[in-house]
């Protein structure tokens, strides 16, 4: 006889309830600060008691740190980025220029989730010196990321023959950045289509052969 698996209610409910205190606290944490927004305001907003904030997170710092974790990957499964359909998607592309408009796009809809959220989290660090250390000192995940992006589009047609991994890495790594992104698109009013436009042109002319792209297409 086959063995049906029963899903646990409560651990479902636990997930539903921690997502929704992230809810909470993402959207309080944007419209009133960090420091403006004291735990017993997440509870309330989030329909439950302030106890079950500290039995799920502990503290503050904690749900803003997995706040930010949420928000980066979009989802509150344990799945890398490498690991993210985007992302695969865009290292078997079969051309350099394909794999850079599909990293980009995948690019452009991380950073619309994240931006308003880095905001919150620049503005924390600097109250708060403990956020910091939410994140221990070690390569910067997004570096590893482009690292990996920079070493298959290096290998593929179109792609410049005279640059190293490293150089294609710290390019990507610094064009899609968020702190790039935030200048533009909220300090200089671009629209994400536009960041995105301009962000695939400028990495095709410097990661492209230039008779693999023609940026009159644009």
């Amino acid at each position: 006889m086959k063995t049906v698996k029963k899903v646990d209610g409560r651990s479902e409910k636990a997930r539903q309830t921690r997502a929704r205190i992230l809810d909470a606290a993402g959207e309080l944490f944007v419209r009133d600060g960090y420091g403006a927004t004291a735990l017993q305001d997440i509870a309330d907003e989030a329909g439950c008691a302030v106890q079950t904030i500290y039995y799920s997170f502990g503290n503050k710092q904690t749900v803003l740190k997995e706040l930010v974790d949420r928000t980066i990957a979009g989802d509150d499964e344990p799945v890398a980025t490498m690991d993210r359909p985007w992302f695969r998607q865009a290292m078997e592309a079969a051309t350099a220029a394909e794999h850079l408009r599909l990293h980009v796009s995948g690019t452009r809809a991380v950073l619309e989730r994240v931006a308003p959220i880095m905001k919150v989290l620049e503005a924390a660090a600097a109250a708060d010196p403990g956020i910091a250390a939410l994140w221990p000192n070690q390569e910067d995940p997004r570096l590893i990321v482009q690292t990996a992006a920079a070493a298959s589009l290096l290998g593929k047609p179109g792609a410049r023959t005279d640059l190293t991994v490293e150089r294609a890495a710290d390019i990507l790594f610094g064009l899609l950045s968020p702190e790039l992104y935030l200048l533009l698109v909220t300090g200089r009013h671009w629209s994400p289509a536009d960041w995105e436009t301009w962000s695939r042109q400028t990495l095709e002319t410097q990661l492209c052969k230039r008779r693999d792209f023609d940026a009159t297409r644009y």
